[in-house]
Order: C-alpha cells, then structure tokens, then sequence
C-alpha cells in the first residue's frame, strides 16, 4: 500500500472586500504579498504559495508596489506564487454566462505577463456552482476542480456534517455537466482551513495531527491528504518548514510535504480508486438541512442584482454586437475600452460583492463601480451605432422631401417585434445663430407641422407623435469646440414591423398627416388586449391573463405578499407561525394610463399597510450573535404603509405583459414577493442558469428542514404542466420559490435585513433598502415548456431593449434595410457576439437548452474562414468558407470562430 502524504498547501482566501472595505483589505493584502515575497527570497523550504486562483489580487499589489513586478514574475515563472485561472473568484449563479467566460479568459490573459498559470477550476468559497463548469473547464484545458460547497451537507463554519445520505463517500468524485463533460472534483470536506497554523510546538503538534489525520482520512479516497494551510485573509505562517519538519519527525510512517495543487493532484490522479461517484449538475447544497445554503443571497440588495443584469447586458447583448457590426464594416473596434469595461464590472462580482452580503462601505463603492460602466457603455454604443448609422443609405423615400431618418437595429440574435419610444432633436437653433435669449422662446412657441411615421416602403406606421417642447442640449463635434445648442424636441413612439435577426430597419418621421388607424391596445373595463394576450385587472389588482394562441388563461395572478425577516444578508428567515401579509382582496385603484396603438398601460395603487420592522427582541438576538436558524422574534405592533404602484404595458406584438412596480420602502425586516399562481401539476420547473435552462424538483431532498426552498435564476424561472406553461423574466431579480403544492412561482421584489450574518455582528442598515424603489418583470403564458416554446426568446425580448439613432438623410454603402449576419438558431440560445480578445477574429457562441441535437446554420458573413473554437477562443477545427447546418449536441456549449471578417 502507498505511504500516506500529507499535502500541506498554502494560501490565503481573500475576499477582496467583505467585513472590511476594499481599501482596508488591501492594506493587508500588501503586507501578506511583502512576507510572502521576503519568505520566498530567504527560504527555500518555503515552497511555494497558491494565490487564491485570482489574478486582480496581483492587480492589487502592484499599485501600491510597482517596484516589485519583477520579482513577482520571478516567483511566478518559478512556480512557488501559482495564479489563475480566474481573474476574479465570482459568484458563479449571480453573474451572466458571459460573464463567467470573460472572467476565465481575462484572467488567463492576465497570467500571460507573469508566467504559467494553475489549471486548476478553483471554487474555494462559491455559494454553489452551475452545472456547464465541466464542460467550460474541459473547454479550456482544465480537468480538475476544488470547491468548498454543493455536495456534502455542511453545518456552522463549514464543517461537513455528520450524515450517511452524502452525494459521494469520498471529498475526490467525478463532475459532469448535462452534457457529458466531467472533471474530477476535490471537495474541501473539511474546509478550505484544515491545515491552518500548523504548531510547530511538539505538544500542540500531536493534539493538531491526530485530529488532522482522522478528519482528512474520513472522505479521503487515495493516501494523499489534502491540508489547506490558510483562510480568509490569513496572514503568511512564517515558521511552515519547522511545522513540517516536526510533523516528519513525530509521523514517520507518513511523508508530510510543502505541497501544490498541480502536485496533489498529479498525485490523487494516479491513486484512485477504480470507480468514482458521478455528480451531476449543479452543486447547491440541496441534501442539507436549508439552512446554510446561502440562497438567499440571491435577494440581498436587489439593487446590486439590478445595477449588475443593466451593466452586463449592456455590455454583452448591445456593445459587443454592435461594435461587432461597425468592425465587420471598417469601423475599429474597442477592445481597449471593452476590457476595461469588463474589468472595471467584474471587480463587482466576487461573491461577498455581488451577493449583497457585505458591510455598507462595500456595496456603496460598488454603486459606483456600476455607474462607471454604464457610463462608458452607453457612450461607446453611442459612438458604434453612430459610425454604423453613417454607413447605411437613409435617403427618404420617394415622394418625402424632409424626413428624419430613425434606425433601428436589432442585436439580440433573434427575429423580434419592439416598441420604439425616441426622443429626437426635431429642430436645432445653435447659439450665435440668433441671439440667446431668443432660441427657447421661439423653439417653444413654434408648431408642429403634421407628422407622421412611414417604412422604408413609404407606408405608413401607426405613431404616437409628441411635442416636448424645446430643451438645451450640446454636440461634441471631432474637428471643432463643443457646440451648445436648445433643440424641439418630439417624442416618437411606434411598433416596429418584424425586426431581421442581427438586422436592422430604417424608418422615417415625415411632414405628412396620419391616415392610418390609431386603435389603442387598452379597451374599457381595465383590459389590455393585442393578437396573442389579452390582460383583464381585477378590483383588487390582480389580473388573468388570457393566452389567445391556446386558449388558456391564468386567473387571479399578480398579488403581493409580505413577511417578516430575522435573517441577515445570507439567509431569509420568517418568525415560525407567522401569516402572510397580502394585497389579494385589498381594493386597488386601477386606471388606464396610456393607450395608443402600440402600446397600452395600466397603473394599479394599493395603500399595503405592513408592520414597519420586527419587534425589538430582534435586536437582542443579533448582539448575541444567535444563528438565524434558532431565532424566532415577532414583528413590531407599530404599522406603516406601503403604496405600490404596479403598471402593466402590454404592447402590440409583444407575448407576453410587463410589469413593473415602484414604491417607497418605508418597512424594515420583511421580505415583499409577487405571486403567479398557474394551476400546473408538476413536480418540477426550469430556471435560467449559466449556459443551461436548468431542471430543478419543485420539492427538496428528505435532509431539507427549512420551511423555505428559495432558488437562483439568472433572469428567468418557468412552470409548466407539458401542455401549458408560463414563465417570469426579470432584470435582476435573481429569487424565486415554488410554493402552494407546487404550482404558483412566487418572485422576490425586495428583502430588507439589517446585519451582515456569518461570523460575528456586523449591522448593516442599508441592506433595509428603505426609500424609493423599483422592479421589472415579464409574464409570458405559452405552450408546453419553456424550452420547446423557446420563451426564452421572449424573456430576451424583454431584457435587450433595441437601439434607435437618429441621423441625417445621407447615402450609404449599407441597404436602408438588413442583416449585419444571416444566421438561424434553429433552437440554440444565443449568449455573444464580440471580437476576439487576442486575435482579429469574430466568434459567436450559443448553447443548446435541450436534450435533442440541433443545428447551427450561418449564412452569412461570406468570403471567411470559419472555424470551431473553445470558451478562450483557441481554434479547435477548421470549417472554411461555408458554415451551413452544423450539429449541436444535446446541451453542448458551441463557439464559432470567424477569420478574415474585416
């Protein structure tokens, strides 16, 4: 039998910003990186250190030391500091798809400058893991991965607790995704901790090891042992050596070794036992008892999850395309700015960032990280649909002299119909052109000739057209000072005709009188109604929606209820007994709010009188730090009164209702849900995940006590009983549950908490979200389920809003309508179109939701080369100049690299 070896690894985890604000982790950052670096110059018993699998904590140092670049690099190339893969360890279910491969291909480029980095998938800390990281690790040329959570039932601290019922016997297991891709895993059973401040005492050594020992050789399944010599920014053990020299000395049957991860599990590869336990899928910590699951991080501070899902799709579903479309047609793409961008966002998404569940200096930093990328986002997508405005023929059509041409492009992937509403400059007076103080009188004063909208075809669109009046605005012309200016301004709004996949249309504001129909989409008696839905508001403001295409209607949908929380920013917590609160059978005052042809809205006000916090019991139980599964506190007598504003717009050809309401959180401790009940019997649903719509069972494992079963979805959750279903996109609303004998979506609008949680007291009186707040939402009745309906489509719709320029009458290489690309999903969920990171090449990456192959079918760009690549964008197979009908396995992520385009 091999000899026992201890590998003894070191590290330290360090959340970026936690219990501290960045800048004050980082204080300690430089000084673990200053002993680590004087360590490494003065002992070479010192082995090596592994630097968290995170390349910005290099980032971090270097600011502030410059200086020591090359001395990193030499430990780097070295390999006693080990870095990467990752840029940043992110949350894995509360960032996009895209995200996570940004985060894996930055992170790998950024290793390039040092040296070598560890191919190791490492997920010390992720509050569960999405089910494709297999096979996106395969795609990457990583086959191993170390995770802390998601397979074994863990208790308080992170210690695997005692039960038979464990997904595998062993911490070591094969990790397959949906689609057959897998990687052996390596649980930290006992925690990322186990081989702590190891004594170098002989006394505190013995007592250390004999624990040490049996607790490792517990779910160990080779002879090596795996010892974590580190934890949450765990400053360097100077005296490691000593502390394994005088472990070899008391153990000599077992070899305790300064150790890898490339070397442990070079080691465990060539020890297993002949057969592993398979787990598949997602790792949630569902065979646990619920209560440290760390779900409902998924609610904590809706506004982070709100500002992330505005910034990601900005930046992956409107910059990355159309700069893609400008670069295909000569333009330069921005790849400078798009990775700052990237980066700059990706800072928000470690898990004690993004997940809400930090202290205030942390998330208030992080509001204006959001801020700075959706500045620059909008921006560069203002200058890329410029530059491609400027390309495309907007000559009027015949018989229209003057005409303001509006563009409207499409980048979502898919054939779509929209509502444009567009504020547009009608007329501008620069300053000098008449004196001052005469422009905004006679700009205000001046009529509107008749208007209307037509196609490129010279019919005419039904349009609401509106006069503003005037405002200032200014230009910022490349060859000249700015250029301030007050313009008319004419808010346009219409339906567009069907919208090409990667296409786009031009339509024209003309001097003409409207002779088309204006029939408006709200109808008398609080309805909304276009050719697939029809929306009918009850007094008490729910609402049945009527699926026209099946015939099936869901009733009484759309009631609010509201609990207690005691729980913290980790987990949702309701006093035990306790009823909900609810708007069901409250009146509501309902009105029509808007009502033309391309789009009808209803506003529904309740007056929701709720108790304004938890009763003050609550507040002993915090300071003496009780764990939020043993609290029980009532809430307060004292009530107070939330008016929520819900508007429905359903427009024209839209399949499915938006929702969104606003409200001023005056309430604290409580949990505020919206309410979809659908009848379905099923004993299952799906939810958006990362390169998957995911099966989930609508009941937990026999281990699950917690009265809660809360979910995480990426932007939508689906119930379906095979003939009917309905499914709730969102914009960053990221909690769902299925309650009621498993037939009604209940969906997390706000959760107010006031403590951080976890290891100690840490008050946190911004995650109550008081003041002004907002959600959106989408309903989208279909048949069967959300993937053979393909909803998701819809649910896209709803979250890529389409980009509308105005410009001038000009010539252009560019029809005045078309494709920029002429592909067909066929059935594949579209997640990017971008340039390379490294190279000049395009690539388009999908996924396929089912358990069917499906095909892949590009039409155009012609005269390139085509190629399949991997999620780092390395070339894979050659294709050439055609890429018709190509397979796609069940559940297989594909990557489509596109040479020569520009």
């Amino acid at each position: 039998m091999a000899k026992t070896t201890a590998h003894i690894i070191s590290h330290s985890h360090w959340d970026r910003e936690w219990y501290l604000p960045f800048e004050k982790h980082r204080f300690y950052l430089v000084k673990l990186m200053d002993a680590l670096l004087e360590k490494l110059e003065n002992d070479p018993d010192y082995k090596s250190f592994h630097l968290d699998g995170q390349t910005i904590a290099l980032d971090d140092y270097l600011e502030v030391r410059p200086e020591k670049f090359e001395l990193v690099k030499k430990y780097i190339e070295e390999k006693r500091i080990i870095i990467g893969p990752w840029y940043i360890l992110q949350d894995a279910f509360l960032t996009s798809a895209e995200a996570n491969v940004r985060n894996l291909v930055i992170g790998i480029n950024e290793t390039k400058k040092y040296g070598p980095y560890s191919k190791l998938g490492y997920f010390p800390d992720t509050f569960g893991i999405y089910g494709q990281a297999p096979q996106m690790l395969r795609q990457a040329g990583i086959d191993t991965a170390a995770f802390g959570r998601g397979v074994k039932p863990t208790g308080f601290n992170n210690m695997v607790s005692d039960s038979e019922n464990f997904e595998s016997p062993y911490s070591e297991l094969e990790w397959q995704s949906p689609d057959g891709s897998s990687v052996l895993g390596v649980l930290f059973a006992n925690w990322y901790s186990n081989g702590n401040e190891i004594p170098s005492s002989e006394e505190e050594a013995k007592k250390f090891w004999e624990q040490k020992l049996a607790d490792a050789e517990k779910y160990a399944s080779t002879p090596h042992l795996l010892y974590m010599n580190g934890c949450d920014h765990q400053p360097l053990q100077k005296d490691l050596p000593e502390a394994i020299k005088l472990a070899n000395e008391l153990y000599p049957d077992i070899e305790f070794k300064h150790s890898s991860f490339e070397e442990y599990m070079e080691a465990i590869k060539n020890s297993l036992p002949e057969k592993l336990q398979t787990v598949k899928g997602e790792l949630r910590n569902q065979r646990t008892d619920g209560w440290s699951t760390l779900v409902n991080t998924a609610s904590a501070r809706i506004y982070l999850k709100q500002m992330n899902q505005s910034a990601q799709t900005k930046l992956e579903r409107l910059l990355e395309p159309i700069a893609t479309f400008a670069y295909m047609n000569g333009e330069e793409y921005p790849e400078d700015y798009l990775r700052f961008a990237w980066k700059q966002l990706m800072q928000n998404h470690p898990h004690d960032s993004i997940c809400g569940c930090s202290i205030d200096e942390v998330h208030e930093e992080m509001v204006t990280r959001f801020k700075k990328v959706d500045q620059m986002a909008d921006k560069l997508i203002e200058e890329q649909a410029e530059k491609l405005a400027a390309k495309i023929n907007t000559e009027a059509p015949a018989g229209f002299d003057k005409a303001i041409p509006l563009i409207v492009m499409n980048t979502a992937g898919y054939k779509r119909h929209t509502t444009i509403e567009k504020v547009i400059d009608f007329e501008k007076v620069y300053f000098g052109e008449m004196p001052l103080q005469e422009i905004h009188g006679y700009l205000k004063n001046k009529a509107l000739p008749k208007l209307a909208v037509v196609n490129v075809k010279g019919e005419e669109i039904p349009a609401t057209i509106e006069d503003l009046g005037s405002a200032f605005g200014y230009d910022l012309p490349d060859d000249k000072f700015r250029q301030p200016h007050y313009a008319k301004k004419v808010k346009v709004t219409f339906a567009t005709e069907e919208l090409a996949a990667f296409g786009y249309d031009t339509y024209f504001l003309v001097e003409k009188e409207s002779t088309v129909s204006l029939q408006g989409i709200a109808k008398e008696g609080n309805i909304l109604e276009n050719d697939y839905l029809r929306v009918s508001v009850h007094g008490d403001g729910t609402y049945d929606v009527l699926d026209k295409v099946t015939g099936h209607e869901l009733k009484a949908v759309g009631s609010y209820e509201d609990t207690s929380d005691i729980g913290n920013e980790y987990m949702f917590k309701k006093a035990t007994g306790e009823q909900a609160y609810t708007t069901k059978g409250l009146q509501a005052n309902v009105k029509i709010i808007e009502n033309n042809a391309s789009r009808g809205s209803i506003e529904i006000t309740h007056q929701f009188e709720i108790p304004a916090a938890a009763h003050e019991e609550l507040e002993d139980l915090k300071d003496r730090v009780v764990w939020h599964k043993d609290r029980e506190a009532r809430r307060s007598d004292e009530m107070t009164t939330l008016e929520l504003k819900t508007i429905l717009t359903l427009d024209k050809q839209a399949k499915g209702v938006a929702v969104k309401l606003a409200f001023n959180n005056t309430a604290k401790d409580h949990r505020l849900r919206v309410v979809y009940p659908t009848g379905f019997t099923t004993d299952h649903h799906l939810a958006e995940s990362a390169f998957e719509i995911v099966e989930r069972p609508n009941k937990p494992e026999m281990e699950w006590s917690n009265p809660s079963f809360d979910h995480h979805q990426h932007s939508f959750a689906s119930l379906s009983d095979g003939k009917n279903g309905l499914t709730v996109a969102t914009k960053g609303l990221q909690e769902y549950e299925v309650v009621e004998d498993n037939t009604t979506l209940a969906i997390t609008v706000l959760r107010a908490v006031s403590e951080l949680g976890d290891w100690g007291y840490f008050p946190t009186p911004e995650a109550q979200c008081l003041g002004e707040q907002t959600a959106e939402w989408y309903v989208i009745p279909h048949a069967g389920d959300a993937i053979s309906a393909k909803a998701y489509e819809a649910a896209y719709d709803f979250q890529i809003p389409t980009i509308c320029v105005q410009t001038d009458s000009h010539d252009g290489e560019l029809a005045t309508n078309g494709q920029f690309i002429n592909w067909e999903s066929n059935g594949l969920v579209l997640t990017s179109i971008k340039r390379g990171e490294t190279s000049e090449d395009l690539f388009l990456r999908v996924y396929n939701p089912s358990d069917e192959e499906k095909t892949l079918t590009i039409h155009h760009p012609d005269h390139v080369n085509y190629y399949e690549s991997n999620l780092i964008e390395e070339k894979i197979a050659a294709i050439g100049e055609k890429y018709q009908e190509r397979p796609v396995g069940p559940y297989k992520i594909l990557t489509v690299g596109m040479e020569g385009v520009n």
